[in-house]
């Protein structure tokens, strides 16, 4: 898909944030989103996909809270956009497909539910988007990680519909899912992570909130783009 870019000097240096459960369209919107201003995209999701993919090829148990903060301080990560594609690079290693296996996406909310684990991301959130002009997308951004940002989204859609979604990235993996086990394993990270103690999904109340059940990708950025205009004088 191919976007209008902007080159509206008002918004040089802005910080636009997005939260939403599973399957709401924040990667792909945020990204496209990104390259319409001419911003830095940054998916933290993508981070703790990455932080659980290294730690379980490397044996570390999901629950081991004390290995994995001492992992997610030190990992080596690094984001780099090409051709349209977000790479995500661990090590010197481009984990873009592996991280999205039904393996990561299983055990990535109990990995992401550490308290050090979160720090952690945190802080490394916020050093890459210290210089502004980026758009940051994940649970906890517009609360925790850039609580002042610009400009926050909260993006949803109904569990149908978010389960749909994934049914479609599932198959162009190579996996054979079932629409009603998609279902349940989008309610079940709902329920985790709304309801894990450290750093919680939730919507901030100065949050725009955009309901993508029936939105195309495009009229999905173009309906943020508009409000984004109107924000920011």
């Amino acid at each position: 898909m191919s976007v209008l870019k902007y080159n509206l000097s008002r918004l040089k240096g802005k910080i636009i944030a997005i939260d939403g459960p599973a399957g709401s369209g924040k990667s792909t919107t945020a990204r496209l989103l990104a390259a319409a201003l001419g911003y830095k995209y940054l998916d933290t999701g993508a981070m703790y996909r990455a932080l659980t993919h290294f730690a379980l090829s490397r044996r570390i148990e999901p629950a081991d809270g004390a290995k994995l903060t001492v992992l997610a301080r030190t990992l080596p990560m690094e984001f780099i956009t090409e051709h349209d594609t977000n790479h995500v690079i661990i090590n010197g290693v481009d984990v873009t497909t592996e991280i999205r296996s039904p393996e990561v996406t299983r055990h990535v909310s109990e990995v992401s539910a550490h308290k050090g684990v979160r720090e952690a991301m945190v802080a490394k959130q916020r050093d890459m988007g210290k210089k502004g002009s980026i758009v940051v997308e994940g649970r906890d951004t517009t609360t925790v990680v850039f609580p002042n940002a610009d400009i926050k989204f909260y993006m949803d859609a109904s569990v149908k519909e978010r389960a749909q979604r994934r049914l479609l990235d599932l198959i162009k993996l190579g996996e054979s899912p079932v629409l009603e086990e998609v279902m349940a394993d989008i309610e079940r990270r709902d329920a985790h992570d709304s309801g894990r103690r450290h750093s919680p999904l939730k919507r901030a109340s100065d949050a725009y909130v955009v309901d993508t059940t029936n939105m195309t990708i495009e009229d999905q950025v173009e309906h943020m783009i508009s409000l984004i205009k109107s924000v920011i004088k």
